[in-house]
């Protein structure tokens, strides 16, 4: 089980100092210092771990908006310039990749991972005493950079785990964490700011989960970067001989930073100008985030405003939303049998398009949902349960679209994974960053119904994106400039 020594197809880490050292590797296919050969329970604690830390840093995102209006009136500002606090946030995941993605595959996964969620816990304190709105904003910024690093690093710890065979099963939880945070977060927001702790525990909540989880990982998070973990073997064999040759390969990577520079920001912005399937996949799961993330402003309108309820009781209808994607990580696991047994079939070998086979599902009910809950919350004469239970629908959608894209993404490029993930992750926490500032004002002003009807609308237009690359991917990927 040899470990390649660059990463990906890139020529931005590699290029060799030394040809006259011994160098140390793994013992076989079965080496137990393998990540993917350790026992369960290590697995699960870096799994749980890592996964945990992305669920903090997501809940931390959204946790903020209930406590925008009154963060607002005692900072003297407009409520838009208060959503900063959450659009800034989120941005910040646009601009983390560009550190945390190196860094993993420079320093292996554990310091990138346990020092983010650290200065993430630090910073997102610093917002919580903030004096003024401009110290607010920066620090939720500086957060959500730090938070990134979850975004970023954990596949690819999940990945360092679990083979083909097991590993989409554990990315579909792993799916879980990434959304199921902003959708608990009205709620639980909402009952902090409706007490007398109010808005500033909103952050200080998160932050104490993000400190502890950095402590945590610092004693209990083992490193599973394969090329890493034989540097550490290496290190151990030359404390132990006394001999200065023994070497990992990863030790002679020399750094250059016009290489990284190519590969995380140059090289992810080529491949969605120039590869049509990152482009045409990742804008389709810019919409899904953000939609997520616009619904955090649509249903407090709803729920409060028509039906009368208080912030924290509106909030707990986001619990359908978590019902459905329950719901949709149980129909994808279900299919991961399917998934195996093909893979299986085809000698290991994936075949990307096998990944959308749920997004043809997804994607009509999306667009019906979204309708179901425009078309149904606008007016009191209609019981309260029925715009609620739309949730469900949409949940399911969601996660049923946003999982199989991501995986086809990263099978359809698998030698340069890191940049094609990289690209998505901007793109799409870009986009995500913007709906708050017009999704309140755009359900406001065109009305509840109308405003859904145009997510709908476009969620009806993107149905045919999963239909056409089950068809037409092969095709593209062999039209790719990408590859040969």
């Amino acid at each position: 089980m040899q470990e390649k020594l660059s990463v990906g197809a890139s020529n931005a880490l590699p290029t060799i100092l030394s040809t006259s050292a011994s160098y140390v590797d793994f013992e076989g296919t079965d080496d137990p210092e393998h990540p993917q050969n350790w026992r369960l329970s290590r697995k699960l604690l870096a799994s749980i771990l890592a996964c945990s830390g992305t669920f903090i840093v997501s809940l931390a995102s959204a946790i903020f908006a209930p406590g925008v209006d009154q963060a607002s009136k005692a900072f003297g500002v407009g409520t838009e310039v208060g959503i900063l606090g959450t659009t800034l946030y989120v941005l910040g995941f646009a601009a983390g990749p560009l550190i945390w993605a190196p860094a993993s595959e420079l320093r292996g996964r554990k310091w990138p991972l346990t020092i983010a969620m650290l200065g993430g816990g630090i910073f997102t304190i610093a917002s919580a005493v903030a004096k003024n709105i401009q110290t607010l904003i920066i620090c939720r910024f500086l957060a959500g950079m730090f938070g990134a690093s979850q975004m970023t690093v954990v596949p690819g710890v999940l990945a360092d785990l679990y083979n083909n065979t097991t590993r989409g099963a554990v990315i579909t939880l792993y799916a879980l964490t990434v959304f199921v945070g902003p959708l608990m977060a009205p709620f639980v927001g909402g009952f902090i700011v409706s007490s007398y702790l109010g808005w500033r525990w909103t952050l200080y909540i998160p932050a104490i989960f993000g400190l502890a989880n950095g402590l945590l990982s610092v004693f209990f998070l083992d490193e599973t970067y394969p090329p890493y973990i034989l540097v550490m073997k290496a290190t151990a064999i030359r404390k132990e001989s006394q001999n200065s040759s023994i070497l990992a390969r990863h030790e002679e990577i020399e750094v250059n930073i016009a290489g990284l520079v190519e590969k995380y920001f140059t090289r992810p912005l080529k491949l969605l100008f120039t590869e049509p399937i990152i482009l045409l996949v990742s804008s389709y799961m810019s919409f899904i985030y953000g939609l997520v993330y616009a619904l955090l402003g649509a249903y407090p309108l709803v729920f409060e405003h028509v039906y009368g309820m208080t912030p924290a009781i509106a909030g707990l209808m986001f619990i359908s939303f978590i019902i459905g994607m329950v719901l949709a990580c149980g129909f994808i696991l279900f299919g991961q049998l399917a998934y195996a047994r093909k893979l299986a079939e085809n000698k290991g070998i994936p075949v990307p398009e096998w990944r959308l086979a749920p997004t043809f599902l997804g994607a009509p009910l999306l667009a019906i949902g979204l309708f179901w809950f425009g078309w149904t919350g606008f007016t009191p004469k209609i019981h309260w349960a029925v715009p609620a239970s739309a949730g469900i629908c949409i949940g399911f959608a969601v996660l049923c679209i946003f999982l199989p894209c991501f995986n086809y993404i990263v099978d359809a490029y698998v030698p340069i994974a890191a940049s094609a993930v990289a690209a998505n992750i901007m793109l799409r926490s870009a986009v995500a960053a913007s709906f708050p500032l017009f999704s309140r004002q755009m359900f406001q002003n065109m009305g509840i119904q109308w405003a859904s009807t145009l997510l709908g609308c476009l969620a009806a237009i993107m149905i045919p994106i999963p239909i056409i690359f089950r068809a037409y991917g092969p095709q593209l990927r062999g039209k790719s400039k990408v590859f040969p």
